[in-house]
């Protein structure tokens, strides 16, 4: 089973430069999907009736803000399906979808970011703390391994962004966020990417539009897939997708064998 997660930075926007035909040929059997920036009924045609996928929108109540979705592929079972975590601050504002299958349960999500004046920084962080309560939560009821996917808006080590050192009072590189992904990993969520690739720098998955920085790989890791440690066994794949067009970030895919 192959899946996908991508900040699409506005969907429509981003179908104009291709998503479709991208979703048609990525082979993938879920994709999450982050900033989308619509609710359902915004969707253009071509993606308003996909034939081959299940599809699911968490959308913010403010018009052209946030927002998620999940598609899932009519190959494979169809998921039961829960918006939101059920506190009304972070779900205003389409941040999550959970999509329970037989043999694991899958949360798309979209992190909050920090802001410029650091501002949304206890914002994020709270709700970055609700995710894992949720998802630890759900491991024990359900006793299925956990999947979490999307942009994070952190990147955890300095070999997750090209200047690590001029960022560090920076939103997405604060010593507070990094350690937030610490304690996540502690536990017991592994960033199933970086244990695949422990040393490889340059891996990156949002570059800025400005300065030219995606052709010259000036980025910072910030997509990311968590899992349990029940299924860290299943996963034969990490791998950034930067070729693709369409948005300031590019998909993050994983494979996994179940």
């Amino acid at each position: 089973m192959k899946l996908s997660t991508w900040n699409v930075n506005g969907l429509r926007a981003c179908n104009k430069k291709g998503f479709r035909d991208w979703l048609n040929k990525s082979g993938c059997h879920i994709v999450c999907l982050q900033e989308t920036k619509l609710s359902p009924e915004q969707l253009p045609d071509e993606l308003s009736s996909l034939k081959n996928w299940h599809t699911y929108y968490a959308s913010a109540v403010k018009k052209g803000y946030s927002g998620v979705a999940l598609y899932s592929s009519t190959d494979i079972e169809k998921p039961d399906i829960t918006i939101g975590i059920n506190i009304p601050k972070f779900d205003d504002e389409g941040r999550v979808i959970i999509a329970e299958y037989k043999n694991f349960i899958l949360f798309s999500c979209y992190f909050p970011n920090g802001g410029r004046e650091l501002a949304r920084v206890p914002f994020k962080l709270e709700f970055s703390k609700e995710i894992a309560k949720k998802a630890l939560s759900l491991h024990e009821e359900k006793g299925k391994p956990i999947i979490i996917a999307g942009d994070v808006n952190t990147a955890h080590m300095p070999i997750d962004l090209k200047n690590p050192k001029s960022n560090e009072k920076n939103t997405g590189f604060l010593p507070i966020e990094r350690k937030w992904i610490d304690e996540f990993i502690g536990l017991g969520f592994h960033d199933v990417f970086r244990e695949q690739h422990p040393n490889e720098e340059g891996q990156y998955t949002w570059w800025s539009y400005r300065m030219n920085s995606r052709k010259r790989n000036i980025g910072w890791r910030l997509d990311y897939f968590f899992v349990t440690k029940d299924m860290v066994k299943n996963v034969i794949m990490t791998a950034h997708s930067p070729e693709t067009p369409g948005s300031d970030h590019c998909p993050t895919l994983m494979e996994i064998n179940l």
